[in-house]
């Protein structure tokens, strides 16, 4: 492989493992908070993907505007989910909560099966981020360069949340221990919705720049990216905000790197990262930046 190959891979990868690090950032903070593993994250992506896809088919808005309402209804969304579906379960065996998470991915699919049909719909890609540029060479797609960036901007906006504000604070000591943080007045209920606002508006801006660099939206869409987004945590370390973005930019790696050196395993792409995360589990089930069991933190 030469150098100019390997730097677009590089980019490549980056571009996808910036993808799977948004959106397996929802995974860890629900987790850190209530140690709950919410299968439903990653058909948010879908729902965020149908609903800019509405605004700007149906109701003819400014792509700006779709994509920015399909984002904070899909945040809107991951806190009627934990409002309906895991609150009333909290002090319910762990079981029930994953069953449950199970349910409401089911319900998404097939409620968006119902209203907008099982055919895949092309979605409509705004001129800003179509197109290539070529550097020295370098082939590169708008998209695949503009994807790091606007995830870098999400991420530190996030992590300025955790770690500047009071609500962040009050995340991270419920993470550490919720009834004691109960008991200092924090208000639990409301800090662990505002953990899925979080999640599900990443998972939002995830499905929207997804459908941007995969154009085919189907009601299935979210369940393989949110399946690799929740390897990509545990490889970092669920539960560890830091190590879920770790996590995704090396899994985004590893897959787009294999794939170019071993042209012939194209095939076992996915079924490559399914294995890793066999491996990881062990060899090292906390992840590269986990703590023992039970002490994760965000």
């Amino acid at each position: 492989m030469d150098l100019i190959t390997f730097l677009q891979q590089l980019i490549n990868g980056l571009s996808l493992g910036s993808l799977y690090a948004l959106i397996a950032i929802g995974y860890t903070l629900v987790y850190g908070i209530l140690r709950l593993i919410n299968f439903a994250h990653g058909d948010l992506l879908m729902v965020s993907a149908y609903a800019a896809i509405m605004g700007v088919g149906i109701f003819s808005w400014p792509w700006p505007a779709a994509f920015a309402l399909a984002i904070a209804a899909t945040g809107l969304l991951g806190v009627l989910l934990e409002r309906g579906a895991y609150r009333p379960l909290r002090r319910a065996p762990r079981i029930s909560l994953l069953i449950s998470a199970i349910a409401a991915s089911f319900l998404l699919e097939n409620l968006v099966l119902v209203i907008a049909g099982g055919r895949a719909k092309p979605f409509p890609v705004p001129a800003v981020f179509s197109g290539a540029v070529s550097v020295g060479g370098l082939y590169i797609p708008r998209l695949s360069f503009l994807i790091p960036l606007i995830t870098a901007g999400f991420l530190a906006g996030l992590f300025g949340i955790i770690y500047r504000t009071q609500a962040g604070r009050a995340m991270r000591a419920i993470a550490r221990d919720q009834e004691m943080s109960s008991l200092m007045g924090i208000d639990v209920n409301r800090i662990i919705a505002f953990t899925f606002l979080l999640g599900s508006l990443l998972a939002g801006v995830g499905g929207v720049l997804w459908a941007m660099k995969y154009p085919q939206v189907n009601p299935f869409i979210g369940i393989l990216p949110g399946l690799k987004a929740f390897i990509a945590a545990v490889l970092g370390g669920i539960g560890n905000v830091t190590g879920a973005v770790l996590g995704g930019l090396l899994l985004g790696l590893l897959e787009i790197m294999i794939v170019a050196l071993f042209p012939s395993w194209a095939g076992y792409r996915d079924a490559l990262a399914f294995a890793l995360l066999i491996l990881l589990l062990l060899v090292r089930p906390t992840g590269l930046l986990g703590e023992a069991l039970g002490e994760e933190k965000l």
